[in-house]
């Protein structure tokens, strides 16, 4: 749930250990190059780790907020051509002798455990963090998992969350009129209020397969899922992360922009492969719409924001090392 970039902090730790690393930080899931326990050769194969949190979504319904976090999981190794196969967890909540802690922690699991079912993954182990409280108020209820997954071959980098110059961008999944438990929410004094979205876990399968297959058959020029934020965070980060902007529209009111329902990408696609693309979503009957075009040196969301690149980019740099009391990133 981290709406700023992290590499002030990535950038202090070797992640590039043993030269392994095909994706590094930053993006929605890490890949690193599967070589053989024994020869040390390459096997063509990848393996991809995601860990995903988010306070706000338990906040408002500890149970829901469980299954929306697997949910995301599974969407973000799915943008870099993985397919889950495991997930670990850490149980982040209040005092359990405050009975609504208890509460929380039961629903928690209950939500964890009804995704992972549907999914079909196992849990293969975790934590859990108790009697966490600040000035005697508990802490929301937050479950962090983290989920591995494999990618089948590893034939080049996955796209990344980046956007094209002359790209079409196209946004995967049915977006929920719904705002509570979201980012904006919570900036505008909401936060722990309304009810989470409805989480058709289904049919977040059915995005997450699609977009894992346009990515092997490398259909896809960037890719992010959409949650943490919602889709006008995606693009941002997708346009900062790679220094092109974009032109959208479609996106006509605040739930457009930054609702967090489950299930959701935004992909960046070559106009040439376009055609192909959308019929493989159509034959799928994967719900999705053609949002706009990346290029130029600002972001607009058409009768919603104009904003320059170059300063939003600054923006996201910077808040993180500047919050930590570390001036910017330039120092």
């Amino acid at each position: 749930a981290m709406l700023s970039d992290t590499s002030w902090v990535s950038s202090q730790y070797d992640h590039m250990l043993f030269l392994n690393t095909v994706e590094g930080p930053g993006g929605d899931a890490a890949v690193l190059r599967l070589k053989h326990p024994s020869t040390g050769l390459d096997t063509g194969r990848g393996l991809a780790l995601t860990t995903d949190g988010n306070h706000l979504w338990g906040s408002v319904d500890p149970y829901r907020g469980g299954v929306m976090t697997v949910a995301e999981s599974v969407m973000n190794l799915a943008v870099v051509g993985a397919r889950p196969l495991a997930l670990v967890n850490c149980l982040n909540f209040g005092n359990p002798e405050h009975p609504e802690v208890m509460w929380q922690l039961s629903e928690s699991i209950d939500g964890l455990s009804e995704a992972l079912l549907a999914f079909g993954i196992p849990c293969v182990g975790g934590n859990v963090s108790l009697y966490n409280e600040s000035r005697g108020t508990d802490i929301d209820p937050t479950a962090v998992i983290g989920l591995l997954g494999v990618v089948d071959a590893l034939e080049s980098p996955p796209p990344g969350v980046r956007l094209v110059e002359g790209s079409r961008l196209l946004l995967l999944g049915h977006t929920e009129p719904e705002l509570s438990g979201s980012a904006w929410a919570a900036l505008q004094g909401h936060r722990g209020r309304g009810r989470l979205p409805e989480v058709d876990l289904e049919a977040v399968a059915s995005v997450a397969d699609a977009v894992r297959d346009l990515v092997i058959a490398g259909l896809v020029q960037g890719a992010h899922d959409v949650s943490s934020g919602g889709t006008a965070v995606a693009l941002a980060e997708m346009a900062v992360r790679s220094g092109v902007g974009f032109t959208a529209a479609r996106l006509a009111d605040h739930s457009d922009l930054f609702a967090e329902s489950s299930g959701r990408a935004v992909l960046c696609i070559d106009p040439e492969k376009l055609r192909e693309v959308l019929d493989l979503l159509e034959q799928r009957g994967i719900e999705h719409s053609r949002i706009g075009v990346a290029g130029g040196n600002r972001m607009s969301v058409k009768g919603q924001f104009d904003l320059g690149l170059d300063e939003v980019t600054a923006s996201w740099r910077d808040h993180l090392p500047d919050a930590l009391g570390s001036g910017t990133v330039q120092g």
